[in-house]
């Protein structure tokens, strides 16, 4: 079987400000699929979603490791979970703090430790032992300094927190988590999630991506899912889980990822919700009911295709 892989950067705005902007979102896809493709060649599916969602969470252009927002005291915290569809093993960690590659965390907690997730200052001591403890300043930056003071004025005002979080998500674009699915030669899936996020979330906030069925699943046999947007509305929705179990009755994976994305849209609404997914014979879909979902695909050795809006080629 050729393996492939698929990855997002995240449902939301992604105006870009000119061609440069656009193009450095390219290229960081494309590079993100292809480290996927590599590890892929000689390793697993598992190796393949480590390998394309630890790059970008190193980027520092997505709303994941180094690139996340922050709370509303400033902080940096971060959620991430990653799946073996083999053996059905997860991995997670939520809100922890002074980690640039919270998905090479969660797999520590998959294959190192009996749990599935690990939260806060535990997971910190455990990115200390096995030497993924990232110092603050490396997780900080004017640009994001700024942008925090501009989100917290607007809470001030009256306009903040979850009341704003959907204009955010559509106009600003910081659904921007990333994830990653992949099928490996032996047939083997595997999903990742990883994030920072919603801008001025409370401190201990956790959304969708470390919860299993919720940001990410994968069920050889199957199919594996990573999904994007607003943490809560897909915590509620199960979106993951529920697109599995399409699929596992008969539905196509892409009428499956329709089916659940239009459902929250009828549900809560426009600029909630994307999701990837690759089903066991490599078919490929995603689906989204925000304005651009940022979203590439590889076979074999190849990148074949990056997308962002709706009306673009896909798969």
């Amino acid at each position: 079987m050729e393996p492939i892989i698929v990855i997002h950067g995240g449902a939301g705005g992604y105006r870009f400000s000119n061609d440069e902007e656009r193009l450095r979102y390219v290229k960081e896809l494309e590079d993100a699929t292809a480290n996927g493709l590599k590890a892929l060649q000689n390793g697993s599916a598992v190796d393949a979603v480590e390998a394309a969602v630890s790059d970008m969470e190193d980027s520092g252009l997505f709303d994941a490791g180094r690139g996340s927002v922050l709370t509303i005291s400033g902080n940096v915290e971060v959620d991430a979970g990653i799946m073996d569809g083999k053996s059905m093993r997860i991995g997670a960690v939520a809100a922890v703090r002074n980690v640039a590659n919270p998905i090479k965390l969660a797999r520590i907690v998959m294959e190192k430790t009996s749990h599935v997730l690990i939260v806060g200052n535990g997971a910190t001591e455990l990115a200390r032992l096995w030497k993924l403890y990232t110092p603050s300043h490396k997780l900080y930056s004017d640009a994001k300094s700024r942008r925090y003071e501009d989100a917290l004025k607007d809470y001030m005002s009256g306009r903040g927190y979850f009341s704003s979080n959907l204009r955010l998500i559509s106009e600003l674009g910081i659904g921007d988590t990333v994830g990653a699915v992949a099928l490996d030669k032996d047939g083997n899936l595997a999903a990742g999630t990883s994030t920072g996020g919603v801008w001025l979330k409370l401190d201990g906030r956790v959304g969708d991506s470390p919860i299993p069925g919720a940001g990410y699943w994968a069920q050889n046999g199957v199919a594996a899912f990573s999904a994007s947007g607003l943490g809560e509305v897909i915590v509620r929705n199960m979106v993951c889980i529920k697109a599995a179990y399409l699929v596992e009755n008969g539905l196509s994976i892409g009428e499956a990822l329709k089916r659940v994305v239009d459902y929250v849209t009828e549900k809560y609404g426009n600029g909630l919700v994307g999701v990837i997914g690759i089903d066991a014979k490599g078919n490929i879909a995603s689906s989204f009911n925000t304005s651009a979902m940022a979203r590439a695909w590889g076979k074999g050795s190849k990148v074949m295709r990056v997308a962002f809006y709706p009306d673009d080629a896909w798969p």
